[in-house]
């Protein structure tokens, strides 16, 4: 189907003025859940857990369901540094700092690179996170096998979000390796640039004095267990619940990315796929996976108003709102399995497979297909 790409104008107007608008009240009360939830299972296993091998599968659950339930604060800080949290610069900032710190995260490092990502969503040379790779031979690479897909899940979900802050894993080519903690030789790169180095210092600050904080929790537990019982599981949890939802955000077999002239910043947007989380997770979650077209339209709507704005843009451009109603673990298998690398079709758009319906895709400056 041929459908009109909207102006950045139309997008604005569809979505009610007041999804835009926070308010601190429910702000703070979706933070005080967040801490509430958190804090409640990490206070459990301190109490009642015994600290022995024996107890091994009962830590990891813990570690499931604390972190599965930090995720909350790490969307709260997220919002902060979209602005949604609060109209206040310093109040949001200093949450956000606090909360991102808390979680090993650079706050204002992390904010100016996720700023990066929404500016260039599914851009295939100046996109941020989740960049695929070109197949310059044009032949579509087959699926992986069980076990190479088993491989890909374990590596990136553990291993993938410390590397993008290391050295910036999935960054699109024309970014050079970039480290979110040091901004200067030997990792120095465009993405922070100088006026940018006062923000990642007190990033890398807010990190250290929490690693400090974690230190002095071991030495006085005269043991580094309690560690990493009720602080590590939950925080590699953390991180792979980020990494899904950024992944399962911007890609799967039908969505496309593309280059220059073909981007452009709301057709990129308009990829973005909202899929069916549990309730239970959306709640904890706040919307995060369930509204995040709305988001990339708008990042400063705030969570509360989020579902009101996805409603409105699913109604006012229902050829171009993406939802897949693809269990999430299934869709996160298909990804891992069959997104390997990007082939141009014949309109100078990419996907990791050839869309069924590709001769009706329209090239011009103001069609799409959905």
């Amino acid at each position: 189907m041929i459908a009109t790409l909207p102006t950045r104008s139309d997008v604005r107007n569809a979505i009610p003025d007041e999804c835009r608008q926070p308010n601190l009240l429910k702000s703070f009360a979706a933070l005080a859940f967040s801490l509430a939830v958190t804090g409640a299972s990490v206070a459990l296993a301190a109490t009642l857990l015994p600290m022995t091998w024996a107890w091994t599968p009962i830590w990891v659950f813990y570690a499931l369901v604390s972190g599965t339930a930090a995720v909350g604060l790490w969307v709260i800080a997220h919002e902060c540094g979209h602005g949604a949290f609060s109209s206040n610069r310093a109040l949001r900032n200093t949450v956000g700092f606090i909360l991102h710190s808390s979680m090993l995260v650079p706050y204002f490092s992390w904010q100016h690179s996720h700023a990066v990502h929404h500016a260039s969503t599914n851009h295939l040379d100046d996109g941020e996170t989740h960049v695929p790779q070109r197949s310059h031979d044009g032949v579509v690479q087959p699926p992986r096998s069980s076990l190479a897909t088993a491989g890909i899940l374990t590596r990136t979900l553990l291993l993938g979000w410390p590397a993008y802050l290391l050295a910036g894993a999935t960054a699109g080519p024309s970014r050079s390796t970039a480290n979110h903690f040091w901004p200067v030789a030997p990792f120095e790169s465009e993405l922070f640039p100088q006026r940018w180095h006062a923000r990642v210092w007190a990033s890398l600050a807010g990190v250290i004095a929490v690693l400090g904080l974690l230190t002095m929790w071991a030495v006085l537990a005269g043991s580094v267990v309690p560690v990493l019982a009720l602080y590590l599981g939950p925080y590699l949890v953390v991180n792979a619940w980020l990494v899904a939802y950024t992944w399962l955000q911007h890609t799967d077999t039908n969505i496309p990315h593309f280059s220059d002239p073909q981007w452009s910043w709301l057709l990129g947007a308009f990829q973005t796929v909202d899929r069916p989380y549990p309730r239970v997770i959306d709640r904890l979650h706040h919307h995060i996976g369930t509204t995040h077209v709305a988001h990339h339209l708008d990042a400063r709507i705030p969570h509360y108003r989020a579902k009101q704005a996805t409603q409105a843009i699913a109604a006012a451009f229902p050829d171009l709102y993406r939802f897949d109603a693809t269990p999430v673990t299934a869709a996160l298998w298909r990804v891992a399995r069959e997104c390997q690398s990007v082939t141009e079709t014949a309109n100078g758009w990419y996907f990791s497979e050839e869309p069924a319906d590709a001769n009706l895709w329209d090239n011009s400056a103001d069609s799409v297909v959905a």
